[in-house]
């Protein structure tokens, strides 16, 4: 089943140079996609739209059967309208490289918000998953601490139990690790690893080439708002693409 469907999406701001350029792209239920590719190449705005953070110019934009975005008659995208666009929020999550946790919200408070006051779920229900999910991060002992008291990497580690509090379809995860030294890193790739193990349909924009090897159903290596090459994760071995190539032997100096 197709969890997300962007098709030839086009996304410039102020009316400058386009960042997206035609792009496509579909993710199946329980498939993990790597996105990789050097700074600027498009992929975090591809990841802004696609959880509806930033608009596009022209294309459609799908979660499951339901159409989110789609062009009129003059080739521009038209969304639908807000109550729709709240719904369709709740069928994805989304990881920053920052973390974004609201400060003055205890870590359970972080992770139960949303699911309470959005979602409108019952507070015992939801508080009680909290915690499950705070266990699986290994940080039953952190539930009462504020961001500020947590490392980079428990911060991140609360994030994504955040996302997954809401029971999203789909995980997007944008440079997950970029704000973390190398020790850390290692601990948030663990996590994004067990649930890739778990079957949970992610988009994870990566610079860390080796996890995306190991992780993936399949790597897209982007560049200069387009897609050069996809395929499986062989292709980081493998690529066919010269530019693809250039931009592999450079990170392996």
């Amino acid at each position: 089943m197709t969890v997300f469907k962007i098709t030839n999406a086009w996304k410039s701001f102020n009316d400058s140079v386009n960042v997206l350029r035609g792009i496509s792209l579909s993710v199946e239920s329980g498939e993990v996609v790597s996105i990789i590719g050097p700074s600027g190449s498009g992929k975090s705005t591809l990841l802004r739209c696609a959880t509806l953070l930033e608009r596009l110019n022209a294309g459609e934009i799908r979660y499951g059967e339901e159409i989110i975005a789609e062009n009129d008659s003059a080739g521009k995208s038209v969304y639908r309208e807000e109550a729709a666009l709240r719904a369709c929020r709740q069928q994805f999550g989304l990881v920053f490289q920052n973390f974004n946790l609201f400060p003055h919200f205890s870590v359970l408070k972080n992770i139960a918000d949303a699911p309470i006051n959005v979602q409108k779920r019952p507070k015992a229900e939801v508080e009680s998953e909290a915690s499950a999910l705070l266990e699986k991060m290994g940080l039953s002992d952190k539930k009462d601490a504020y961001p500020f008291q947590l490392s980079g990497g428990q911060q991140q580690r609360v994030s994504i139990a955040r996302a997954l509090a809401l029971k999203p379809d789909i995980l997007f995860f944008d440079e997950p690790t970029s704000a973390l030294d190398p020790e850390l890193t290692g601990e948030i790739l663990k996590v994004i690893r067990s649930l890739a193990e778990e079957k949970m349909t992610m988009v994870v924009v990566t610079h860390e080439i080796e996890f995306a090897r190991i992780v993936s159903d399949r790597v897209i290596f982007m560049d200069g708002g387009v897609i050069i090459e996809e395929g499986t994760p062989d292709l980081i071995s493998n690529p066919n693409n010269e530019r693809t190539k250039t931009f592999l032997q450079k990170l392996r100096r």
